[in-house]
């Protein structure tokens, strides 16, 4: 009988709601393999995981079984119920509605996991808009900057 063979991977992009500096190096690493586990239990490969106190990059490789959008809801919801059940803040915690997903060949997933291990240092020469609509102009994205994430200079 015929089966079906994939090899489909993403880099996913979202911020955290209002920009706000919300993810801590204190828990980062604690929350990050929180996302992980996430990401596991939809039985998808989490390849790399980073980026900066105001969003954060995913690299996925993910079976079509489970569209794009139903993991990143889930991811962003779980993984803010985590903070704040975990009380890193006072403050609640929640990402602002919408994603960036952009997709990468076999060949090219060692350059997208050196970028997302390397944020601290992309984001010395340029900030998360900047980076984000580069990314939609890399890819022939068209975009309306009304509905591009809340972004507070």
């Amino acid at each position: 009988m015929p089966n079906t063979y994939s090899k489909l991977h993403a880099q996913i992009i979202f911020a955290v709601k209002g920009r706000s500096n919300f993810i801590h190096n204190e828990w980062r690493d604690e929350f990050y393999k929180y996302i992980s586990g996430i990401v596991g239990g939809k039985s998808q490969k989490l390849y790399s995981i980073g980026g900066m106190p105001d969003h954060i990059h995913l690299l996925i490789g993910y079976k079509p079984s489970v569209s794009i959008s139903d993991l990143v809801r889930d991811i962003k919801s779980n993984s803010s119920a985590f903070v704040n059940r975990k009380m890193f803040s006072d403050k609640k915690f929640q990402w602002q509605s919408g994603f960036g997903a952009f997709s990468y060949g076999q060949s090219q997933i060692a350059d997208v996991i050196r970028y997302i291990e390397n944020q601290p240092e992309h984001h010395k020469h340029r900030t998360f808009k900047e980076e984000y609509i580069q990314f939609l102009k890399n890819f022939n994205i068209e975009y309306d900057s009304d509905y591009l994430f809340e972004f507070y200079d």
